[in-house]
């Protein structure tokens, strides 16, 4: 479904992502995990056109997408919901849902909406109330249906534990998952490695820009350089 094949990504002098190389199939979770400045968001953000890359080439669903706009690669499917929530925070809770369908032009929008209600009870409770008003949780929850109102393809997923209480991580992750069986590929881009393992299909570990391990993600969690580096183990 994805294929990155040896990109280099810079900032200014930084090379930042360094000959990485990720294919990503249909229906899997994909998680790659690092630690801070490992270069995770970078390489979303390149996969969504925010970033150029020097070298290399990505390809979604057969198609060479390397260079083109951010707006041209969500009309190819391949939605990104980024780190920080970012929520429009003076707009409703529907608003903000009706922002991520802005480049659809089906007449089932309002009934996402009511689908992103029900996987969300407390937006619907909220779907009047300013964004910037809600919780960390809420505003979480708030994102990541914003990105499913654009029915992506293929869901880049940023941190979307940052910031949450354990009871609240456990949620988003559970709606991970059920997003996934429902049918959406997703790379999950995460720094609770624990969590991300448990429900990814396979995993890469980025360490300063470079793919430093990659495999089965129950291996990978099992695996003692895993456990030392990222999972607390020893």
């Amino acid at each position: 479904m994805l294929k990155i094949n040896n990109i280099d990504v810079y900032y200014g002098a930084i090379h930042a992502l360094k000959d990485v190389s990720i294919t990503v199939n249909q229906g899997e979770i994909v998680t790659l995990i690092g630690s801070n400045g490992a270069g995770k968001s970078t390489l979303l953000k390149t996969l969504s056109g925010l970033l150029k890359p020097k070298n290399g080439e990505i390809v979604f669903l057969g198609k060479t997408i390397t260079g083109i706009s951010a707006q041209s690669i969500v009309s190819e499917g391949l939605i990104h919901c980024p780190e920080g929530r970012r929520v429009f925070a003076n707009m409703s809770v529907e608003e903000n849902l009706e922002l991520g369908a802005y480049i659809r032009k089906d007449k089932e929008i309002k009934a996402d909406i009511g689908k992103v209600y029900e996987r969300f009870p407390r937006l619907l409770e909220r779907r009047n109330q300013q964004s910037g008003t809600l919780s960390g949780g809420e505003q979480q929850m708030l994102a990541i249906g914003r990105a499913l109102m654009a029915r992506p393809k293929l869901l880049l997923l940023d941190e979307p534990s940052m910031g949450l209480a354990p009871l609240l991580v456990q949620e988003i992750f559970a709606i991970i998952e059920e997003i996934n069986c429902l049918g959406t590929t997703v790379l999950l881009v995460e720094q609770n490695a624990n969590q991300a393992l448990k429900i990814a299909h396979r995993a890469y570990v980025l360490e300063t820009g470079k793919i430093a391990l990659t495999g089965d993600a129950k291996e990978l969690a099992g695996s003692e350089e895993v456990k030392k580096s990222y999972l607390g183990g020893h």
